[in-house]
């Protein structure tokens, strides 16, 4: 993938992906002494992330799409809803939501891995499931990948597992949308036609349909993204182009991730460009929902009930 190309991909994965007094504590001994509210981790390469653990139950990490979108969202629309069966972790990524920035620029994959694995030390677990929405999938596959011991599952919502597919699929989709009149020549460079479809779409008030049933829908979730402050560095950095390894293809790694795994899938999704029967995890789940890329959103009890009985059916010791 050429440099712009890849800058446009994330870029545009940002935008439409999400629409688009804390204290200091220590590590904990074990699961049942973790306790629920706000924390501050200060990593080992001296960047502050923000944590927030809610609920009781089964210890499991949020990892939030955009890149740089926040798990504030989630939480909120979604997250809610498992927390009295699942002890929920929400933290912000580098660069991204309410943590700090890294002086250093340094936003690689590696680090991003790194510092969820130092989030899980902070408090003390021995295992964890490992969720993800959306972009987060990248991030979340990259982690269990590097640490298969330390996850005990995977639950993989409406997850994008290969950026450059996802934005094919978009662009196909959202061409779809259009008069055939007004649909760009299929002659015109990919970046160029995705551009244009996309200006279409905004200008006619229908872009909310590349991932959402409703305008209703994306309206809340557009709601609550702006409900807190967002650090955009991440992003910005991700746009640059100077971390390939947020564009390449992470479906071939889910082969050797044995951990069991639950896909949740919109039936109607056209964003995630991999499907759930390409993904090839030993120990795979599918469930798939009506509705487009909010899962959690569009299907809140069908997703909670997934949810659920898929971490209440997990082995004791996996």
């Amino acid at each position: 993938m050429t440099s712009s190309r890849f800058r446009l991909v994330l870029m545009l994965l940002t935008c439409f992906l999400f629409l688009t007094g804390q204290r200091r504590v220590q590590a904990q001994s074990n699961p049942a002494a973790l306790a629920n509210g706000t924390t501050t981790l200060l990593t080992s390469d001296s960047v502050q992330l923000f944590v927030q653990v809610a609920g009781k139950g089964t210890p499991c990490v949020f990892v939030h799409g955009g890149p740089g979108a926040g798990s504030y969202s989630f939480e909120k629309l979604g997250g809610n809803r498992l927390e009295d069966q699942l002890r929920m972790v929400y933290f912000d990524q580098r660069g991204s939501g309410r943590s700090g920035s890294s002086a250093r620029k340094n936003y690689s994959m590696a680090r991003m891995v790194q510092d969820l694995e130092e989030v899980r030390q902070h408090l003390g677990l021995e295992k964890w499931v490992v969720m993800a929405h959306s972009f987060g999938g990248t991030i979340a596959t990259a982690y269990a990948t590097k640490y298969p011991q330390r996850v005990q599952a995977l639950v993989l919502v409406n997850s994008v597992l290969n950026p450059a597919a996802s934005l094919e699929s978009m662009l196909q989709y959202g061409t779809s949308l259009l008069p055939a009149a007004e649909q760009p020549n299929a002659s015109i460079p990919m970046m160029q036609r995705f551009g244009l479809v996309m200006g279409a779409l905004q200008q006619k008030k229908i872009a909310y349909q590349l991932q959402f049933s409703a305008d209703s829908l994306a309206a809340r979730a557009s709601r609550t993204v702006r409900a807190v402050p967002a650090n955009q560095d991440f992003a910005t950095q991700v746009f640059s182009g100077r971390l390939p390894d947020y564009g390449q293809d992470y479906v071939p790694a889910t082969a050797a991730l044995t951990m069991p795994t639950l896909v949740i899938a919109g039936q109607d999704d056209q964003t995630t460009g991999a499907t759930p029967q390409s993904f090839r995890f030993p120990r795979q789940q599918v469930v798939v929902l009506p509705g487009k890329h909010y899962s959690f959103l569009e299907q809140p009890a069908r997703f909670r009930q997934a949810v659920v009985s898929f971490v209440q059916h997990l082995p004791r010791k996996s």
